[in-house]
């Protein structure tokens, strides 16, 4: 039987700070065979995790949080950081971590890191779900690699992140410390694990056909006009008032998105910076975006307002304990930074829908730059903007 406990710490020590929050989330436990640690780009991370192998050999897996996190009794943050711990203990279940920086072949090293997750859980199986954290802009990459090896298993998870984009975010596996790369958790178990992916924004009617694309990530044109006029057009602004980091702010109400081919999931791309190119042609102003994107394919304007952003998190929640047939046992709440970002001082409300709907059963949610998960008879897909909730079944 699975069961789980959530611990949590802003003392200004960073080891004291990994200790505290390990010593109250694996109490009066034997079976611990995964640590979920969410932190700050504050502390020092790894005297955090000393702290943490100090009282717990089981491994860590996670990733730096923006700005706070929320658990069980609130929000969480700190003028010298923060740290939060869900530990999982299972005597049946298994698990497999592995974590590889950055290279020439991401997906080489995606490949990489599934052999050594399968090698460390002592078997020779595909997993039955997995948990996935990487670095900005790479995760795409990374996620075609490990499913070359285990094929498509469902997966949740999301990128790591800091509290303003300067780079200071961190992906954490045991002893493993790194600003670029990739790490794995892969489950063995019988047990249920499901997840809701989800953005909850509604479709507008303004859409159009990508018609070039940079780099994967920039947006140049749609229908053949710059990326950036359209849409400006589209949310009734100025492009000059679009530039640089204005863009992403003003877009987190107003994001763009992309449907599945089977229609399932509409996957959200966030537009982070409005791009001035400094020429005259016809695609001067670009559009770099929170995630991959390719030509000839169809994108869509999505609008939300605040109420809405925290509805969803109430709605995501539901819809993942629908696809649950037995009891919950731990919740991994995977919530976007921006998002956070538009609810500001009104995370309290988020907080009293997450009671609500866990009722009791331990829970951590950070705050991540982008998130990963699947719709019904969808891929496993990398999107901006979005939740990712995962419930893991105590039987």
């Amino acid at each position: 039987m699975l069961k789980s406990k959530v611990g949590y710490s802003t003392n200004p020590d960073s080891f004291l700070m990994g200790f505290e929050s390990i010593k109250q989330s694996t109490k009066d436990f034997e079976n611990v065979k995964l640590n979920f640690l969410f932190t700050s780009e504050k502390a020092d991370i790894k005297k955090v995790v000393k702290g943490i192998n100090s009282e717990t050999k089981a491994p860590i897996i996670g990733c730096t949080s923006s700005e706070g996190i929320l658990v069980p009794d609130g929000y969480i943050t700190g003028e010298d950081g923060f740290t939060g711990v869900l530990s999982l203990n299972d005597p049946n279940l298994v698990v497999g971590v592995a974590a590889h920086e950055s290279g020439k072949d991401n997906r080489k090293i995606g490949r990489k890191v599934a052999i050594e997750a399968v090698e460390n859980a002592n078997t020779t199986r595909a997993p039955a779900y997995f948990f996935m954290v990487a670095s900005k802009d790479e995760e795409e990459e990374f996620l075609m690699g490990i499913q070359d090896v285990i094929g498509r298993v469902p997966m949740f998870g999301g990128t790591a992140a800091d509290d303003e984009i300067n780079e200071n975010w961190k992906i954490i596996c045991n002893d493993k410390c790194f600003t670029s790369g990739v790490a794995v958790a892969f489950f063995y178990t019988d047990n249920e694990i499901v997840t809701s992916f989800s953005g909850c924004y509604k479709e507008t009617n303004n859409m159009g056909l990508i018609t070039e694309v940079k780099n994967d990530h920039i947006l140049v044109s749609i229908d053949g006009v710059s990326a950036l006029k359209k849409y400006a057009h589209w949310i009734n602004e100025s492009p000059l008032d679009l530039k640089d980091r204005d863009l992403l702010k003003k877009s987190i109400t107003k994001p763009l998105g992309i449907k599945d081919p089977l229609g399932n999931i509409t996957v959200i791309r966030h537009p982070m910076f409005g791009n001035d190119m400094g020429t005259r042609t016809t695609s001067d102003d670009t559009i770099t975006l929170s995630n991959k994107i390719v030509e000839k394919t169809a994108i869509i304007q999505l609008e939300a307002n605040t109420d809405q952003l925290i509805e969803g998190v109430t709605t995501t929640l539901r819809d993942a304990k629908k696809k649950l047939y037995r009891v919950p046992a731990a919740y991994i709440l995977i919530h976007c930074a921006a998002r956070k970002m538009a609810i500001g001082e009104r995370i309290d409300e988020v907080h009293k829908r997450v009671l609500r709907e866990t009722r009791g059963v331990p829970f951590i949610m950070p705050f991540t730059f982008a998130q990963y998960g699947y719709s019904t008879h969808s891929a496993n897909i990398c999107g901006g903007l979005m939740l990712s909730f995962t419930i893991f079944g105590k039987n």
